[in-house]
């Protein structure tokens, strides 16, 4: 290799940029999500691509390091958004059912490019994706193309194809003498969800998505039995893979938890008692309470009455989650809205009834344990990955501060730095 692209694949890799001495990050504020506080005057010294140490900034540099001084700005972790859809874009701009059966999985892929470099420009380090919804295992390739350095965008965890039962999904609607694609791989029975597993986990698949209840004809259902949960269950935890659920019912919920699945998406008709159970079994929960007021935005006239009265309903639910201890982790179902704005599900929780300091650990802490990344994610400290980004003002002051970032690092490599 010639000395000039030696030189140039040494200082930038695709899109960061890099440096071959430590980097000291000095803001007014540090925000420490294991204690739940914010601190004053930390440098935070990361070297390759971890956090070396944290000091008070009257302290010496280490030799050699370069120092960014971000002034009045917080440090934060990178954030998590534990439920998203990179393959997905805004339902106002194409219907779901468009997207699945009209868009090419070539532009759906590339649209998931996009929005993937959108995202941790955004400070949304770490995404776990759930599920591709007509894209088979395009999310497996975003992965690796992330992770090799082919393309900018967040840490992956990916679902691929989620699992439903027949008839329990879509597209649907269609003169039933012709069987449209599904967004999902059906499955039926307890042989045929392990047979689904083996497969989606075989082809790559970080998470196994199940759809434990679905709506349809306006009757949302309970789908998979418990002994075909279960089935999924243990045939992922074979392989150390977890199993996710969409549910929304509390039977649906109650079947999942009885199962030993380990997160559960959505929840708006659950009832106190399964909130209960949610929170005995320490079963994460994701709201999603953006992807609600994002379909009510798009609702036409006539609907609009109904989707707010369905926006007052997870807003209370959230409340008795909250109430009950239940352990909720930031999942937006971004896709359903726009990529970038994954901030928006930060800011309902808080605006809904958590305090910022816990919206914040449910983005990063939180977020971290329940993928399982806890030791290399979720804080800032010593001998964590360095995904740290930066944030103009004090986020626990104005939570919508997490809209004005001002530096992005994922394992060490900048990728944005515009301090204001």
């Amino acid at each position: 290799m010639p000395l000039a692209a030696l030189f140039f694949a040494l200082i930038f890799d695709a899109g960061a940029q890099e440096t071959l001495h430590p980097l000291a990050l000095k803001a007014a504020r540090l925000f420490d999500a294991e204690a739940g506080v914010m601190r004053s005057d930390r440098v935070v010294i990361v070297a390759d691509e971890k956090i070396t140490a944290i000091q008070n900034a009257n302290e010496p540099l280490p030799a050699n390091a370069k120092l960014i001084d971000l002034g009045d700005a917080t440090l934060l972790p990178g954030l998590i958004d534990a439920h998203s859809h990179l393959l997905l874009h805004p339902y106002n701009e194409a219907s779901w059912n468009d997207q699945v059966l009209k868009e090419s999985l070539a532009l759906r892929t590339v649209r998931a490019v996009v929005h993937a470099e959108k995202t941790l420009l955004a400070g949304f380090t770490t995404l776990r994706d759930l599920g591709t919804e007509g894209g088979d295992y395009a999310d497996v390739g975003i992965r690796e193309a992330i992770n090799q350095g082919l393309i900018i965008g967040p840490r992956l965890q990916v679902a691929t194809r989620a699992i439903v039962i027949t008839g329990g999904y879509g597209p649907a609607g269609f003169d039933p003498r012709w069987e449209a694609p599904q967004g999902a791989e059906v499955a039926d029975g307890v042989e045929g969800v392990r047979k689904a597993v083996r497969r989606q986990i075989g082809h790559g698949a970080d998470w196994i998505k199940v759809y434990a209840d679905y709506r349809h004809g306006g009757v949302n259902a309970p789908t998979f039995t418990v002994e075909e949960l279960r089935a999924a269950v243990d045939e992922a935890a074979a392989t150390a893979h977890s199993v996710v659920a969409h549910a929304s019912t509390s039977e649906g919920i109650r079947r999942a938890v009885s199962a030993g699945i380990k997160s559960i998406e959505h929840g708006s008709e659950v009832n106190d008692e399964v909130l209960q159970l949610l929170a005995k079994n320490g079963v994460a929960f994701c709201p999603t309470l953006a992807a609600r007021e994002a379909i009510a935005s798009y609702a036409p006239a006539s609907e609009r009455a109904a989707q707010q009265q369905r926006v007052q309903a997870q807003k209370e639910m959230f409340q008795r989650a909250l109430k009950h201890g239940v352990n909720i982790v930031c999942g937006s179902d971004v896709g359903v809205f726009k990529h970038g704005d994954n901030a928006w599900e930060i800011e309902l929780m808080v605006e809904y009834g958590m305090s910022p300091t816990q919206a914040l650990q449910a983005a990063t802490l939180r977020a971290a344990q329940l993928l399982g990344w806890q030791d290399r994610l979720g804080a800032i400290a010593p001998n964590k990955f360095a995904d740290v980004i930066a944030v103009q003002g004090n986020p626990l002051a104005d939570i919508k501060r997490l809209r004005e970032v001002v530096l992005v690092m994922k394992g060490g490599k900048i990728f944005l730095n515009e301090p204001r």
